[in-house]
């Protein structure tokens, strides 16, 4: 039996957990300022807290709720899914935090968005969580933050295109990364808690989060960068990006959602890469090189306890992050390829003002859950289409519209 949700007979719309945290203090201030008529509440483990977030957001917050609930308190997750439309979730990392609200989300047909780029978790979320999500069409969809909305976003609306315009499927794209920003203490504790629970070693399979069955006979073909290149559609240097083991794990899953559903973009043997962009001439391409080398020896390094100690001692703590500042002065770019069977190629772009792991990530998320909760009869796939989705797959035009509404740009919008 489907899960009956109605707004009338729901607290809110949207509650936002983890408000307290860095990025979640951003979530709090961009619903005060942008989700005017929307019912929403902050939730978290200390009530003080909250209060003092949501006073500092100024009157657009001060009709929010307050939801006190620890994220190891099944009972108290479960209140508070049962009280809403949509949890959006920026309370990592999300291994340690996480399952206990996902689960609760998928048992009262809560519609759910996170910020995560742990996707062995997810991998876990899949095996636990999509049959019944499907089922009951209730929409879980992690990784809508800079990991992983531009790569899963933009790839998508590449293929769209090219199917629009040349009537056939996309058989390739990648993707190269321009940024400019800072890195929060959340990020970096998701980061250490995924080499300390050795689920970094999942990351080695690039089909990690794909369906039974439709990953390729030869999977090792699709293996990570490793190395820098000098590539011709981008006329720049590029090597391997830090988060490309997580934002191809993520497009390959919507290929492979959006062909089991019957939509046509993705080609059979569709392949996605992406890369970090360096540049032209000699300087970039050491440049490359020396980045590709330190990242090796970095995540080599990062498998000692020691290095990860030192690394806590030396970076910032959760909950703090970058300067206003640096997050205002930071920025994104994503360009990407498409390529169809016969040759057909097609150019798009995701890019947005703002330090991409907070401002910009802050968007992508927020919108996100906005989607979800005012849109549900636009979503892809139709109002009862559930599962463990993906930005692409589960929010798909709606997404892309919102965000451009909201300052950013993506390239090409034929759908």
């Amino acid at each position: 039996m489907n899960v009956k949700r109605s707004s009338s007979q729901r607290s809110y719309d949207v509650v936002l957990y983890g408000a307290t945290g860095f990025v979640g203090r951003q979530t709090v201030a961009h619903f005060a300022a942008h989700a005017s008529g929307v019912r929403w509440a902050l939730a978290g483990r200390s009530a003080q807290k909250l209060e003092q977030v949501r006073q500092a957001c100024g009157p657009g917050a001060a009709g929010a709720g307050i939801i006190v609930a620890d994220a190891l308190d099944n009972k108290a997750l479960d209140t508070l899914a049962a009280q809403t439309l949509v949890v959006l979730s920026t309370a990592g990392p999300f291994a340690l935090y996480g399952s206990a609200l996902v689960a609760a989300c998928v048992t009262h047909g809560t519609h759910y968005v996170d910020i995560t780029g742990e996707t062995p978790w997810v991998r876990g979320l899949i095996d636990r969580h999509h049959v019944r999500a499907a089922r009951d069409g209730t929409r879980i969809v992690p990784c809508c933050g800079f990991d992983s909305v531009p790569s899963d976003l933009g790839s998508w609306l590449v293929a769209e295109a090219i199917w629009q315009e040349h009537g056939e499927p996309c058989v390739s794209v990648k993707a190269c990364h321009s940024m400019r920003g800072g890195l929060n203490g959340g990020t970096l504790a998701s980061a250490m808690n995924l080499m300390e629970s050795g689920g970094d070693r999942l990351l080695a399979d690039p089909f990690l989060l794909n369906p039974p069955g439709s990953a390729p006979r030869n999977p090792a073909e699709h293996a990570d960068p490793i190395a820098p290149h000098r590539d011709a559609d981008f006329d720049a240097w590029v090597g391997p990006f830090m988060m490309g083991p997580v934002n191809t794990r993520v497009v390959r899953r919507t290929a492979a959602l959006l062909t089991a559903r019957g939509d046509a973009p993705y080609g059979a043997d569709f392949s996605y890469q992406e890369y970090l962009r360096f540049g032209r001439g000699p300087l970039a391409a050491a440049a490359a090189t020396g980045v590709s080398v330190g990242m090796g020896v970095g995540q080599a390094a990062m498998r000692l306890k020691v290095a990860r100690s030192l690394t806590r001692a030396l970076a910032v703590s959760p909950g703090q992050g970058p300067s206003e500042r640096t997050m205002d002065n930071g920025s994104f770019r994503c360009e990407l390829v498409g390529t169809s069977g016969s040759g057909k190629v097609m150019r798009g772009r995701v890019a947005g003002q703002g330090d991409p792991g907070n401002r910009a990530t802050t968007k992508f998320i927020c919108e996100s859950a906005l989607a979800l909760a005012l849109q549900p009869q636009a979503l892809p796939g139709g109002a009862n289409y559930g599962g463990v989705l993906t930005p692409a797959s589960g929010l798909g035009i709606v997404l892309a519209e919102r965000l451009i509404t909201a300052g950013m740009t993506l390239e090409p919008l034929r759908t």
